[in-house]
């Protein structure tokens, strides 16, 4: 089976990949040669990620799968949330979304956060979705050089180290995307 994960974010790409079944063949947008910036103008990570599956079916033909993901802060009533790559503006900065979030955090004792995947999937013709969520949160100041976004920020309930300082392995074994990808590759084994 061939499935088209919808993004450009190789470290995403190679997050899934371990997790996905060897008999599933996982392209990127590029490996379809889709170049183009995919739509993600819904008000929800569930919309997001519809949206962008649905465009792949609709412009490619191939089944596929996209997943969009916000990092949501009790003190901030859920934001950055949607709009989390974007958060310090349309340049898609890591730094500078970590940066504002630390910012605006400034003298707030509720530190609370959690990650949310939502992972839309069309296969034959049928939309399934899949939502994995990491309570955890937000760190004072950066730690660690790993992962990717908002990981040297972000410590999971019951760790002390931020993503940005533990194993790839250990992050999809705990984190928000390795839950939402544990229920895809579950769904899939029964398909």
């Amino acid at each position: 089976m061939t499935l088209v994960f919808a993004t450009n974010n190789s470290n995403k790409i190679k997050e899934v990949q371990q997790l996905i079944p060897n008999n599933i063949k996982l392209l990127g947008l590029k490996d379809i040669n889709c170049l183009e910036d995919i739509p993600e103008t819904q008000d929800t990570i569930s919309g997001n990620a519809l949206q962008k599956a649905e465009y792949i079916k609709q412009h490619y033909g191939y089944d596929c799968f996209a997943d969009d993901t916000g990092l949501e802060v009790e003190a901030l009533n859920g934001d950055p949330g949607v709009l989390s790559a974007r958060y310090a503006g349309p340049q898609r900065n890591a730094n500078d979304n970590m940066e504002k979030l630390l910012d605006n955090l400034n003298n707030k004792p509720n530190r609370g956060a959690q990650f949310k995947t939502v992972i839309a999937l069309i296969l034959n013709g049928k939309t399934h979705t899949f939502t994995g969520i990491c309570k955890g949160e937000i760190t004072t100041k950066k730690y660690g050089n790993a992962g990717f976004g908002y990981d040297p920020i972000f410590k999971a309930e019951g760790y002390n180290q931020t993503f940005a300082e533990i194993s790839l392995e250990e992050k999809n074994r705990i984190g928000h995307r390795g839950k939402a990808v544990s229920k895809l590759v579950a769904f899939l084994n029964n398909h």
